[in-house]
């Protein structure tokens, strides 16, 4: 199992633990039956549901994202990660600007295609612009879905 799966298992058990606490809390109050104490229980419920809801978006994110690699990776169309990066690891900005304006331009002469949204969004990543990021993604694995 790769160290950034574990990771993120790891932190989706510990937030877990956090919202049954949380949650338990929020049902104690509730249970007291005093109005301020009820209404408190109830707003203090809605954060439980809320990080589960985020969780559960990520987790499908990524189970979609990783099947859309899978895919292109057999067809051998899976981008390859070979941008220069600095001593400390990151990608040097000049070629994630080259790479992401190459990757917009696919997307523009390719709007329907999955391939092209999956190397937009990893273009966004290398950029550090992640919310755009996760939206190409988000676009690559609905066209691929529609393909399917």
């Amino acid at each position: 199992m790769r160290r950034s799966l574990l990771a993120a298992l790891l932190v989706s058990a510990l937030l877990l633990v956090y919202v049954v606490a949380v949650a338990g809390r929020g049902v104690a109050l509730v249970g007291t039956g005093e109005p301020v104490a009820v209404a408190l229980g109830l707003a203090v419920l809605v954060l439980p549901l809320l990080a589960v809801w985020l969780v559960v978006r990520e987790w499908t994110l990524a189970t979609r994202v990783q099947r859309l690699a899978d895919a292109l990776a057999a067809q051998g169309r899976l981008p390859v990660d070979d941008l220069p990066r600095t001593p400390a690891g990151r990608v040097v900005r000049a070629a994630a600007d080259e790479a992401f304006d190459a990757a917009r331009r696919e997307v523009e002469q390719r709007p329907d295609d999955p391939a092209s949204w999956f190397r937009l969004g990893f273009a966004y990543d290398a950029s550090g612009d992640r919310r755009r990021a996760r939206a190409a993604l988000r676009t690559a694995t609905r066209l691929a879905r529609r393909r399917d």
